[in-house]
């Protein structure tokens, strides 16, 4: 005759084990769904990073559309990339800011290349394309405010 205590431990440690299975078996599908997902970003981050690494290596200025009106893109700075491949107000923007004695600010820029600098609904434009060209690589912009070329 089987004994009924251990019997019953048996059906008991069964019972465990089955709630066991079940727990590792719901983790076990969470790690896979995980697993998947890491996989589909893996592949989209590379995929990106090679769209961006064209889109790098072809960073000519190329005229878009900006309310109907063409406009120049700025490109970043690369090893080696002269500043003709930026438009010429930009090209005129940098030769300012080297020619200066030292950093100088947007008004001082503004008074070298003919900007109303009295004005200051056209000095912010050229502010817009200072900061601009230190977005990308071309200046360099001061804790002051004040602009400097990287050489």
């Amino acid at each position: 005759m089987l004994d009924p205590e251990l019997l019953e431990r048996i059906t008991a440690r069964r019972a465990e084990l089955d709630e066991l299975e079940e727990q590792l078996a719901k983790q076990l599908a969470e790690v896979r769904a995980e697993r998947d997902e890491l996989a589909v970003a893996e592949r989209v981050l590379e995929r990106m990073t090679g769209q961006l690494a064209e889109e790098r290596a072809s960073a000519r200025p190329m005229p878009g559309q900006v309310g109907g009106r063409a406009v120049m893109l700025i490109p970043h700075r690369e090893p080696g990339q002269e500043e003709d491949a930026l438009p010429w107000d930009y090209q005129r923007i940098i030769a300012a800011v080297r020619q200066a004695a030292g950093p100088v600010m947007a008004r001082e820029v503004g008074e070298v290349v003919g900007v109303d600098v009295s004005v200051k609904a056209k000095l912010e434009p050229l502010r817009g394309k200072l900061v601009r060209l230190v977005d990308r690589g071309w200046l360099r912009k001061l804790p002051d405010g004040r602009f400097t070329t990287h050489l």
